[in-house]
């Protein structure tokens, strides 16, 4: 059976699924343990998150992990994400950044836990405790996974929680298609309008002045809108170059309700591709929760595939 230090693996599991004609009828699942409890394990596959229930496990074990990216890799790609988005508030703890912006994403209020915390592993897990709670806020972890599985283990048998698993995707800028030519142009500025920032907040609630520093801190930075005839916003996007590889991290790529099924979240992701290409850029990445299907499928034709995924571990309310 699989233990707690095997979040964040690649597992195959064997699920009792019936019985017919005194026959005991099976399936198998593979993909990344992504939660395991005292009831229920869950793992991420290629079709979707699936959770059972540990009464209908007949087998389960690690296996060999699918070709990854190596853990520098994974690294640097994070730390380039980090400074595509930083938080107003940032602290160190070792390698590990600790970040506070107002409550205002996940991204930008949760410890980084990638590299050496300086410290073991409980005492770091402590550091973050005390750190976000000076700051007023529940304490977050973000554990890439497998390479932080130790940290997923150990938040695991302190009663952590997981937010819902998010995948960091990767494509070549080469491999990012064309848009319709029929579409209104996709217009680029350095700074976002006020309807630009009123569209964000459609969806990521109101926004807090550290919303507004973590949009525009980047040196390089393009906001990317798209009017109807009428002059309506129907479409946005945000694209940053960070990094010592020059990453094109895209963000924020929204697409108006009654203009959806048009192709402009596809238009905008093109017009973005474009601009990173010639700021030097030739692979863009963007994070997207796993469980988010269709714009899962968005992206899978825009050429990204997983490069890794992670999970934002909360601390048990006190």
């Amino acid at each position: 059976m699989l233990r707690r230090q095997d979040v964040g693996h690649r597992v195959v599991v064997r699920r009792i699924v019936g019985v017919s004609h005194d026959r005991t009828l099976f399936t198998d699942a593979l993909g990344e343990l992504v939660d395991l409890t005292e009831t229920d394990l869950t793992i991420a596959t290629e079709k979707g998150t699936l959770r059972v229930p540990l009464r209908e496990v007949h087998r389960a074990k690690r296996v060999p992990a699918a070709r990854r990216p190596p853990a520098a890799q994974v690294v640097a790609l994070e730390l380039a994400a980090n400074e595509a988005w930083p938080a107003p508030i940032e602290a160190r703890l070792g390698s590990w950044i600790l970040r506070a912006a107002e409550n205002w994403t996940g991204r930008a209020n949760s410890a980084l836990a990638v590299g050496d915390p300086d410290r073991p592993l409980e005492a770091a897990i402590d550091a973050v405790i005390e750190w976000y709670s000076a700051h007023g806020q529940r304490p977050l972890i973000n554990a890439p996974m497998p390479l932080a599985a130790p940290v997923n283990a150990t938040l695991d048998a302190r009663g952590w929680g997981a937010r819902p698993l998010t995948l960091l995707q990767t494509a070549p800028l080469t491999g990012i298609g064309g848009s319709k030519s029929d579409l209104p142009p996709v217009e680029l500025a350095d700074s976002p309008s006020d309807d630009w920032y009123a569209m964000v907040a459609e969806h990521k609630g109101t926004l807090p002045p550290a919303a507004a520093r973590i949009l525009t801190a980047p040196a390089e930075v393009v906001f990317a809108q798209v009017h109807d005839a009428g002059g309506e916003l129907i479409a946005i996007g945000r694209g940053t170059v960070t990094g010592p590889d020059r990453w094109l991290g895209v963000s924020l790529l929204q697409t108006a309700p009654h203009a959806r099924r048009q192709g402009l979240a596809r238009h905008v992701l093109h017009a973005l591709a474009l601009w990173g290409a010639q700021h030097g850029s030739a692979r863009a990445y963007l994070q997207v929760e796993e469980r988010n299907t269709g714009a899962v499928a968005l992206y899978g034709r825009a050429g990204f595939t997983t490069h890794h995924t992670y999970l934002t571990r909360e601390a048990p309310n006190s």
